[in-house]
């Protein structure tokens, strides 16, 4: 009885502490944000609670002068890949440009893709979903952020307002549904899986909450196609044109004019368009100099 009397006394006053030290805003920001996070840990298997937790620490829980005026929750800075809307702000130094966005929404995405996008942060993507702690030090170490205690930062964010519980609790059913997940790639500013062996449409739409009938019609394909390993999918429309690195492609032997506009994340009927072709145009020589944009 002693024991059970202490452990519980131990209880309350953890709960005690908690409730004097967590920040209502925090709390606000959570309930605002958390199921934006948990359906961009579905799409792009980044955990909840990391995402949140950047969100809070980065935008001061929403209230930063680059979250309130150009909705951009994480701080990211334009880069050379950058087509989007941009707003300068003062940071390591003076008048650096940043991303600017339409909602909130868009930068939740835009982070997930920023993230996926890059080979430094690849190897995150290789650990359990609620690793938060190797997420956050592995953050760290690929140069997301210059604060050198910006892991430990993240951490404690997280365990005092139990985000992990995104992570295992809201995401759970997904996680046991989802043993071996499928790793996100980016082309084109999209998001892309690739085929492997014993994949099917109803697991893949499962697995991203995405219909079979929108995973097709991404894609350009048609009801009854039986996918192959390799097959390039993406989880989103695919563009008019590629991004601003890709021209023109040179059309080599074995290749079709569907496996271009997968390979850069074209419309096909747009790259048949800038190209002044159709979907009954022979297929084009060896050698043929394709319009990308």
């Amino acid at each position: 009885m002693k024991k059970y009397i202490f452990s519980l006394l131990l209880m309350l006053g953890c709960l005690s502490l908690q409730a004097q030290t967590r920040n209502k805003q925090y709390e606000d920001y959570i309930k605002k944000y958390r199921e934006l996070a948990v359906d961009e840990m579905k799409k792009y298997h980044i955990p909840a609670s990391i995402t949140l937790a950047q969100g809070l620490l980065e935008s001061g829980a929403g209230q930063s002068v680059l979250a309130r005026k150009s909705n951009n929750h994480f701080g990211i800075k334009c880069g050379g890949d950058w087509t989007g809307k941009t707003v300068s702000h003062d940071d390591d130094a003076r008048g650096e440009c940043f991303r600017a966005y339409k909602h909130p929404k868009e930068s939740y995405e835009d982070h997930s893709k920023f993230l996926a996008g890059r080979s430094r942060y690849a190897s995150l993507f290789q650990l359990n979903i609620t690793d938060y702690k190797g997420w956050a030090r592995g953050l760290k170490k690929a140069g997301y952020a210059t604060n050198p205690r910006y892991a430990d930062q993240l951490i404690g964010i997280i365990e005092l307002y139990e985000l992990y519980l995104y992570d295992t609790k809201e995401g759970q059913k997904w996680i046991k549904e989802n043993i071996r997940p499928h790793q996100p790639y980016i082309a084109n500013g999209l998001v892309y899986i690739v085929v492997r062996s014993g994949d099917s449409w109803k697991a893949i739409s499962k697995e991203f909450d995405i219909s079979q009938k929108k995973l097709i019609k991404y894609n350009d394909l048609y009801k009854g196609y039986a996918l192959q390993v390799g097959d390039i999918l993406y989880l989103e429309k695919k563009n008019k044109k590629a991004d601003k690195e890709h021209i023109v492609h040179v059309f080599r032997a074995g290749e079709s004019m569907h496996g271009i506009s997968q390979k850069y994340g074209i419309r096909l009927k747009n790259l048949y368009k800038l190209n002044k072709m159709d979907a009954d145009s022979p297929s084009p020589k060896v050698g043929t100099i394709l319009r990308l944009r």
